[in-house]
């Protein structure tokens, strides 16, 4: 299980976080909504220990992981592809993808693995990651991560800016991760391209929880993402 439990976070002085609470079970896809400057990414940087905690925990199976370093986090079993992709624009895909395996000692086997799932990758192995297409990219963000070995998986705007074949793409991947037995922990502000795969859905306002549902209560009734999100 990973647990945000009562966490206070932010920046410097400025707190953006207030008592958060949350819980992302094992092969279950929780999507986190809220309007824009909620909280949403800064809750994803301050599991990965990006950000310090101000009071709370963060709990991995158990365990805490709040005073981790950002590497060490990762070392964990978590995957993150950040807002934004956050590549290394001047290596290539497969360099890319060696920092991902090197993270917990992964090999050639794993790649595999995870160019079986992101195949168009494949052809550009050679390539340099700032020569990809903006789909590509978020691909390779994804293929990065995935090569850790995650036990839990956290995705911020992972469909930002892409065509519908590529969140297609990223959907199954999801998808698969799911069957997989891994936790999802996703940030969307397209709502309708994750709905469909989400098990719940936690609002966030002003760095509060709102209130955690089941997404097929909002499959039956988006007037509920209307009210929270004013969309």
């Amino acid at each position: 299980m990973l647990e945000l439990d009562r966490i206070d976070a932010g920046y410097g002085r400025a707190q953006i976080l207030r008592q958060l609470s949350l819980t992302v079970a094992p092969g279950e896809v929780v999507c986190l909504l809220g309007r824009n400057g909620a909280g949403k990414t800064t809750t994803m940087k301050t599991i990965m220990g990006l950000l310090p905690l101000m009071s709370g925990a963060v709990r991995l199976g158990g365990r805490e992981i709040s005073a981790l370093p950002a590497h060490k986090v990762a070392g964990c079993g978590i995957g993150y592809v950040p807002q934004g992709r956050r590549l290394f624009a001047e290596l290539t895909v497969a360099q890319n993808l060696e920092i991902g395996l090197r993270v917990r000692g992964s090999g050639a086997a794993v790649r595999e693995a995870v160019l079986e799932l992101l195949p168009r990758l494949r052809e550009r192995l050679g390539q340099r990651a700032q020569t990809l297409s903006g789909g590509e990219q978020q691909m390779l963000a994804t293929a990065r991560a995935l090569c850790v070995e995650p036990d839990y998986l956290l995705l911020d705007e992972p469909t930002e800016g892409l065509q519908p074949s590529m969140i297609a793409a990223i959907r199954d991947v999801v998808g698969v991760m799911r069957g997989r037995g891994v936790g999802v922990l996703l940030v969307e502000q397209r709502v309708d391209a994750v709905l469909a795969i989400a098990d719940r859905v936690a609002f966030i306002e002003n760095g509060h929880n709102l209130e955690t549902l089941p997404a097929e209560a909002l499959r039956a009734d988006h007037g509920i993402i209307e009210r929270h999100l004013g969309v």
